[in-house]
């Protein structure tokens, strides 16, 4: 892909000289959206991924675009915002394509895959690899365009009330865990459980889960788990990082003027970095209070990282070789990620490493 042709599909800055002229801005209409958010309003991070695309939209329109977040559950549930811009309920939903494994497992792609890619390989596939193009023209049976709206980097690996130390410690253990993540835990013997981020405390509080991932310490620490489940595990091996996405309705993105197509490309752009520079700042401390609060660190063990691969990449061949549009992403999406840990061997973990082991006080 050519320079220019990345840039005019990330549109930063485009936008904004776009609608300069205030004679341009005067002639635009005016246009109302709704966007259904799959996350609740108390986590400023994810949920304010939708918020910063609105304003942002509306900063650059000179307010004559304007987008109105709604939270997970207030139009339609959480795990509901697909079907409703498919049907144009509503024009558009910040989500997680993994979400929606149920239909079609290729959605997971669009967020991440177990053992898949971190944030900066995920932005390379999906902005220079063709991982976006695909991505596209799977949706399209949806009715759906889709754009990268915000990433949490690499995620924790949840919160256990006991220790889980080997695969034999997993069985019969309901945990909420979200996309391929849970069919591969479910391979290890666990019962996974898809509920939404509001709903994952209660869930724990009353005994109808023994473990549930999330994002990682900030947003976690606000949802309360520790009180229940002190015992925080890492990597999150199923989520190297989690690529949200604003989904928006074909017809309904069509009918935008070029001007506006522009302003809201560039505000999901603008997202998609911002909100990992968010989590980059806001974990870090957020962590050392939960260890204040007691709660206990713990490394999955070599043995359950080794089982949790292994069955990762047997569910993906197995997949591709019943689903043609699994496949048509997976095998292209499996060559970049080969090249990716190629070269990210070389010099940035040999780099990270050496400083990682030898602080400097």
């Amino acid at each position: 892909m050519k320079r220019r042709d990345f840039l005019s599909k990330t549109a930063i800055g485009t936008a904004a000289g776009v609608l300069a002229a205030p004679a341009i801005a005067q002639a635009l209409p005016e246009i109302r959206w709704r966007c259904a958010s799959s996350f609740p309003k108390s986590l400023d991070t994810i949920y304010g991924g939708g918020e910063f695309i609105s304003k942002r939209v509306a900063e650059l329109t000179s307010g004559k675009f304007q987008i109105r977040i709604f939270g997970a559950g207030e139009i339609v549930p959480a795990f509901g915002t697909v079907d409703a811009v498919q049907q144009g309920t509503v024009e558009c939903t910040h989500t997680a394509g993994y979400y929606f494994v149920g239909k079609n497992k290729t959605f997971a792609f669009d967020t991440t895959v177990p053992f898949g890619m971190n944030q900066r390989m995920q932005n390379a596939w999906m902005y220079w690899g063709g991982g976006l193009q695909l991505q596209r023209e799977f949706l399209k049976d949806y009715n759906i365009i889709s754009f990268p709206a915000g990433n949490t980097g690499t995620q924790m690996g949840g919160w256990f009330k006991k220790p889980v130390k080997t695969v034999a410690d997993l069985k019969g253990l309901k945990m909420r865990i979200a996309g391929l993540g849970g069919e591969v835990m479910s391979r290890l013997g666990a019962i996974p459980q898809q509920i939404a981020g509001g709903d994952i405390y209660p869930a724990l509080e009353k005994g109808v889960i023994d473990a549930a991932e999330w994002v990682g310490p900030y947003d976690d620490e606000k949802l309360g788990f520790y009180k229940i489940a002190p015992n925080y595990y890492y990597p999150g091996w199923w989520e190297a990082c989690s690529m949200y996405s604003m989904y928006v309705n074909t017809k309904e993105w069509e009918k935008l003027p070029k001007q506006y197509q522009e302003a809201f490309v560039s505000a999901c752009a603008e997202c998609n970095i911002d909100m990992m520079a968010e989590y980059d700042f806001k974990n870090p401390p957020a962590l050392q209070k939960l260890i204040q609060n007691g709660v206990k660190l713990h490394s999955y063990s070599t043995e359950i990282m080794k089982a949790a691969q292994t069955a990762a990449f047997n569910l993906y061949e197995e997949e591709a070789s019943k689903n043609t549009s699994f496949k048509k992403i997976y095998e292209p999406w499996k060559k970049f990620r080969n090249d990716q840990f190629l070269w990210n061997k070389v010099a940035e973990q040999t780099l990270s490493s050496f400083m990682f082991s030898n602080s400097v006080k």
